[in-house]
Order: C-alpha cells, then structure tokens, then sequence
C-alpha cells in the first residue's frame, strides 16, 4: 500500500518561495494567479499493516517526523 504525504505552511505563515513564484508567474504574464504556496510531497510503502492501524501511524509519523506542526500541516491519502 502506498500513501502520499502532503506538507505544507499553515495558512498563518508566510511562504516567500510562494510569494517568489507569484510574482514570476504575474512577471510572466499569469496574471490570474492569486497565490501560491510551496510544499513537500512524501510518499511512504506500507507492507503488513491493518487499515486501522495505517490511521492511527501515518498521522503519528507525519506529525512527529515529517512536518514541523508549529508551522506546518499535513494532509494524506492512500495511492495506487
């Protein structure tokens, strides 16, 4: 089974990588574009692991090892 992991700033946070891209997409031209913001992707394989128990670690490792939870979030969900 395998699960992507989305991280990401808090809508709080100011992302200047973001504001960095923004402004070359608006300097391009993309003048529609409202925002962006920067994040990380982390895809993780999982063998012999219960459903129930793959709910209660993803969050766990993403909380504890990927994302920094003072300043960012996270999102994920099973992929094929």
């Amino acid at each position: 089974m395998k699960i992507r992991i989305l991280i990401s700033f808090k809508e709080s946070i100011l992302d200047p990588q973001g504001q960095t891209v923004k402004n070359a997409l608006h300097t391009l031209g993309y003048d529609f574009i409202k925002d962006v913001r920067q994040g990380k992707v982390f895809e993780l394989e999982l063998d012999g692991i219960s459903e129930d128990r793959m709910n209660e670690v993803v969050p766990e490792i993403a909380h504890k090892v990927l994302a920094n939870p003072i300043i960012e979030k996270f999102d994920w969900k099973i992929i094929k």
